[in-house]
């Protein structure tokens, strides 16, 4: 697994991705706080907080985490070298975790600059460093866990086609439904009020989170999608 894992992130470097993701999420991050006027501006907030920062970066990691994850199956389908790897001495399960923590370290590289927003907004509060660090520390712990379940759900849309972008729109598609999907439908109220469709969504998990609350049904919730997609991740390639 170790191994699979070093070759996919020398695999992300050896290429433009790696450092395109980077840029990308980081000079996207970087225009809707500091630069372009909006509800996401910071100086516009009127407050030292990172709030908008952690509405935001959801939303872009549903587009940048799939981008990093298409080609995890999917080019290995079309090149013809996955029925080499599961010949390997290795189960099948250690080589999806293997495609999967490569993703989801190269995200986690994404995310690393950010801290610096932290140093900043609370530099530039009055008085300094009055930024709420309780429900900062626990909207990177949300997020942390959202991209975790992001990556398994791009892991395993990258198993349903060798085209790289048929997998990145199945990607895309599956995220945002479990992610605002549930929101919105619970708005029709489809279910009655006897079920709370709502908190079947990532959004109110990772909300509550947010808030500085580390609830344990909170991260139960997120470890069980990423494990049911990487269960399903598995299942496929044995079909292969």
């Amino acid at each position: 697994m170790i191994a699979i894992l070093k070759k996919e992130i020398n695999t992300f470097f050896a290429s433009p991705i790696g450092y395109l993701v980077i840029g990308v999420f980081l000079l996207l991050n970087g225009l809707f706080l500091w630069v372009f006027k909006g509800e996401f501006n910071i100086f516009n907030y009127g407050q030292a907080s990172l709030s908008s920062f952690f509405l935001l970066a959801p939303w872009i990691l549903i587009f940048l985490v799939p981008a990093v994850t298409m080609r995890s199956f999917s080019d290995e389908k079309k090149q013809g070298t996955l029925e080499l790897l599961v010949t390997k001495p290795i189960s099948h399960f250690q080589i999806v975790l293997g495609k999967y923590f490569g993703a989801f370290v190269l995200i986690l590289m994404a995310l690393l600059p950010t801290l610096l927003y932290v140093y900043t907004v609370s530099s530039l509060g009055n008085p300094e460093a009055n930024l709420d660090m309780g429900s900062t520390i626990g909207s990177y712990f949300g997020l942390l866990f959202l991209v975790g379940t992001y990556t398994a759900i791009g892991v395993f849309a990258s198993t349903l086609s060798d085209n790289q972008i048929v997998a990145f729109i199945i990607a895309i598609f599956i995220c945002f439904f479990f992610y605002f999907g549930f929101e919105g439908l619970s708005n029709y109220h489809i279910l009655g009020d006897l079920i709370y469709l709502e908190n079947l969504g990532m959004a109110a998990h990772y909300n509550s989170m947010s808030r500085g609350v580390i609830d344990t049904r909170d991260l139960v919730y997120f470890i069980s999608i990423a494990i049911a997609f990487l269960l399903f991740t598995k299942l496929r390639i044995q079909k292969q």
